[in-house]
């Protein structure tokens, strides 16, 4: 008998079978698959878990046919207050709050008391204070231009939007997401809207071939600047972009596109603003949280509290069945799985995943929130935003794992700019190139990116900018020579096929940044003078036809079909057919494909020798092309044929090639 049958006759967890160096921690792993069983049955009550996380529909504002209904959790206050326009924001006993058992408030009156539109707030008093607070439940909170004050605002439009497309399947094969922010789709220095994306930018994703969007800042957050990383208001999306209807509609066009809408969830921690947001709802610190993050200025929440667990696991549910997101990119994953957050921790062994150093009811909580969302929506995707490399991240439940469904690759962005940065063109040597790009866990699917928002954030910059930097003002015109734009945009686009043409599930690409987008991003602030010119897309950098920036776009777009028409891609391992650090060449193959990179500065070679599989080849993708702002030095017209040469033992054959100086190409088995 071998090994791993003893293993499954043992009860001993998939996970654990498949990696014999986690054998040593199976007791722990075993432990936190137990504990999130356990957890489970203890809040579920025998019930599934979709039936538990319906919190959204008992607190917050609702309306029925018989009246309005507002309901609370805040176990500290001793008195709590409905006040806005409909009662002239004052303070009136016919407008407090009963209180129910478990700390929840509760208030009913009539409808003709409530109008849609309308601003309101609570008033809430504790022993010894008071104060104003938006409701944690709240579904719209809206600021006022003038005063800059935050209020909730009663949504109940007469014809609230109705999805045309009820159901969606999201094209997996593989992943190609369009990272993006609603703000800052647009060219104009100002917000942009929901609407606005819909018509402007949807059809731009489209054309460029990706099949998913992951939107970035949905959840209220009081500061714009913050990317949308500290919220205030979980069930609302963001007014500062439109209505409800209004990421409704665009959530529908975009399925009727073939393209799936990923939220950028944040549960990992919540703005400190007590008026705004969550911090001290009822008086007390410590209602949601279990203290501050030390690197975030922000508050972390207490994922051992069942109310929590119940708020946060309503919240994947809200946005699943009121907006129909095709799923979720847990931000901060690393923050939330280690008591420290993982700041200052290498992350070099096993050893670090498993001790006292792991949050395990943070753990129970991802755990249990990856069971929901794929109990409600069994296609729905999940992405973990993990730098530490916890095992079992992207492994099913089932096997003992957390059970996302694939796992962001953070390392590979990072590489890319450090060999930007630090190495000659000589040094990019392939066999280290390689093992950023594919060292990763066999059991698990990972999302691969040259460069997210996070690299272009301000005192960064975005790849091409760090390529070309200032000459990117002076020489991006087609007729215009420059030996500095012409090395930049080659690597760019060897940079992303690679990247892109390695993964392990999916490939991300942010807003822009296909067609080369210039500069860094810097949202608003007083640093900057509050100016809105980081903080957009200049699209009509990519629409000139007399730019170099269309040779950027044009490739993207057909790296993109390559790997959208070849569902075959993902379905076999990559095999490597040559990696010679010495002249700076490497190729691989996936299924019938062989791409082939010459990082060399200079040297081109004639009669490139490499063994492959006997057959004739033509190149499909060639980023020397003209019409990628290429030298045209291959001709794509030939049929490469593969000769026998003396070796023994090997069914291969030599396949001899000209590989010009950094160029990079595919080659399709006929």
């Amino acid at each position: 008998m071998d090994m791993v049958s003893s293993d499954k006759k043992k009860g001993i967890l998939k996970i654990i079978q498949d990696d014999p160096w986690l054998k040593p921690y199976g007791d722990a792993i075993t432990g936190r698959y137990q504990y999130a069983a356990d957890r489970e049955k203890i809040l579920t009550g025998g019930k599934s878990l979709s039936e538990f996380a319906d919190g959204y529909l008992y607190f917050g504002l609702h309306k029925t046919s018989e009246g309005w209904t507002f309901r609370e959790w805040a176990p500290n206050a001793t008195a709590i207050y409905l006040i806005g326009d409909f009662n002239h924001w004052e303070k009136r006993e016919d407008f407090k709050l009963n209180r129910l058992k478990n700390g929840i408030w509760e208030l009913n009156k009539p409808l003709n008391c409530m109008h849609h539109e309308e601003l309101f707030k609570m008033f809430v008093e504790w022993k010894d204070g008071s104060g104003e607070r938006i409701p944690a439940w709240a579904k719209r909170v809206v600021q006022d231009p003038n005063t800059y004050i935050f209020s909730a605002q009663i949504w109940e439009p007469d014809h609230p939007y109705t999805f045309k497309h009820k159901t969606f399947k999201p094209n997996t094969n593989p992943l190609l997401i369009y990272e993006c922010h609603i703000g800052m789709a647009i060219e104009e220095e100002r917000v942009g809207t929901y609407d606005e994306f819909r018509r402007n930018v949807l059809p731009r994703v489209t054309k460029a071939g990706y099949n998913a969007l992951q939107i970035m800042a949905i959840q209220e957050h009081p500061y714009y600047g913050s990317f949308g990383y500290h919220v205030s208001g979980f069930f609302a999306p963001s007014s500062r972009f439109g209505t409800a209807e209004d990421l409704k509609r665009l959530i529908d066009e975009a399925h009727e596109m073939g393209i799936a809408v990923i939220m950028d969830l944040i549960q990992s921690h919540a703005v400190k603003n007590t008026v705004e947001g969550l911090g001290a709802l009822d008086g007390t610190r410590n209602l949601y949280f279990e203290g501050e993050h030390p690197a975030w200025d922000s508050l972390c929440f207490n994922y051992k509290r069942e109310e929590v667990i119940h708020f946060l696991l309503s919240n994947c549910k809200y946005w699943l069945e009121e907006f129909h997101f095709d799923g979720f990119r847990f931000d901060g994953v690393t923050s939330m799985l280690y008591r420290d957050h993982g700041i200052g921790t290498s992350f070099s062994n096993y050893e670090d995943y498993y001790n006292l150093n792991s949050n395990g009811d943070a753990i129970c909580y991802l755990t249990l929130a990856n069971k929901l969302i794929h109990e409600i929506n069994p296609k729905a995707i999940t992405i973990a935003e993990d730098v530490s490399g916890m095992p079992g991240i992207a492994t099913p439940f089932k096997q003992g794992g957390i059970g996302f469904d694939y796992r962001l690759a953070m390392g590979i962005p990072d590489f890319w700019i450090k060999l930007i940065k630090e190495s000659k063109d000589e040094q990019w040597k392939p066999t280290r190139i390689w093992w950023e790009l594919t060292n990763r866990r066999t059991d698990e699917k990972t999302i691969s990116y040259a460069e997210s928002h996070d690299q272009a954030l301000v005192g960064d910059k975005t790849i091409i900018f760090r390529l070309i930097d200032a000459e990117m003002y002076w020489h991006m015109m087609k007729e215009d020579t420059s030996f500095v734009v012409e090395r930049g945009i080659a690597l760019h686009k060897i940079i992303r096929l690679l990247t892109a043409t390695t993964i392990n599930g999916g490939y991300l690409n942010f807003m822009g940044n296909e067609f080369g987008h210039p500069e860094w991003v810097d949202f608003p602030r007083q640093g900057n003078g509050w100016s809105y010119k980081y903080a957009r897309r200049q699209w009509s950098l990519a629409d000139n036809s007399n730019l170099k920036y269309e040779y950027l776009g044009a490739f993207d777009r057909s790296l993109m079909k390559l790997m959208g028409k070849n569902k075959k891609l993902l379905k076999k391992g990559i095999i490597e057919r040559c990696m010679n650090d010495g002249d700076l060449v490497m190729a691989y193959q996936r299924n019938d494909l062989i791409f082939v990179v010459n990082l060399h500065p200079y040297k081109s070679y004639t009669g490139y020798g490499m063994l492959v599989e006997k057959g004739s080849y033509k190149i499909i993708l060639n980023t020397d092309s003209p019409q990628f702002g290429g030298f045209g030095l291959i001709n794509e017209s030939i049929e490469h044929f593969t000769q026998k040469g003396l070796e023994k033992n090997t069914e291969l054959e030599w396949l001899k090639l000209y590989i010009p100086a950094r160029t990079a190409f595919v080659l399709k088995k006929q």
